[in-house]
């Protein structure tokens, strides 16, 4: 079996656990229950889905994600009791895969991604903490984050998003 090979197999599904929406720039985030993903746009009702940018190509990062294990780990290195996730800004919340693990390493193969019965996934990178997770979380947030700030994704076919939904890898395409 090659490395090839290895990084295109999962030994599990993931699952939705929470969906956050950031309404308007300097707002809280919010959660909410569901949500309506289109290619180009993003989530619906979050502020890069708010800016429809229809006839422009997809972004890297219309979409990004948090892996729901590292909640606990975060919050202890930021001295916290607890961490909720809209705090971190993150529009998907996941348990159950290794989020870096869904990006493939090799620019040739392109892992796809269903997350529910309609909406297709690529995951395209680490999305590193920001400024604003400082602020939120505190002295030495911006370094707890580091390397577990969450990924980017585009949307590459739309629909319906709801906690409890499915994530499991869909299709591999070969690019040149």
């Amino acid at each position: 079996m090659t490395l090839r090979d290895l990084t295109q197999q999962f030994a599990s599904e993931g699952r939705i656990e929470a969906i956050i929406l950031r309404p308007e720039r300097g707002k809280p985030a919010v959660s909410v229950a569901e949500v309506r993903a289109e290619p180009g746009q993003g989530l619906l009702g979050d502020r890069r889905g708010n800016s429809a940018r229809s006839g422009r190509q997809s972004s890297k990062r219309e979409l990004t994600l948090f892996q729901a294990e590292h909640l606990p780990i975060v919050a202890n290195w930021c001295g916290l009791a607890e961490l909720e996730p809209s705090r971190l800004r993150r529009n998907l919340v996941v348990s159950g895969l290794n989020l870096f693990g869904m990006r493939s390493p090799f620019p040739d193969i392109v892992l796809e991604w269903a997350v529910g019965d309609q909406v297709i996934i690529q995951v395209t990178g680490p999305c590193d903490p920001c400024s604003k997770m400082a602020v939120e979380l505190g002295m030495g947030s911006y370094n707890a984050l580091r390397g577990h700030g969450g990924m980017m994704a585009r949307i590459l076919a739309g629909g319906l998003i709801r906690v409890g939904h499915r994530v499991r890898l869909n299709a591999i395409r070969h690019v040149e």
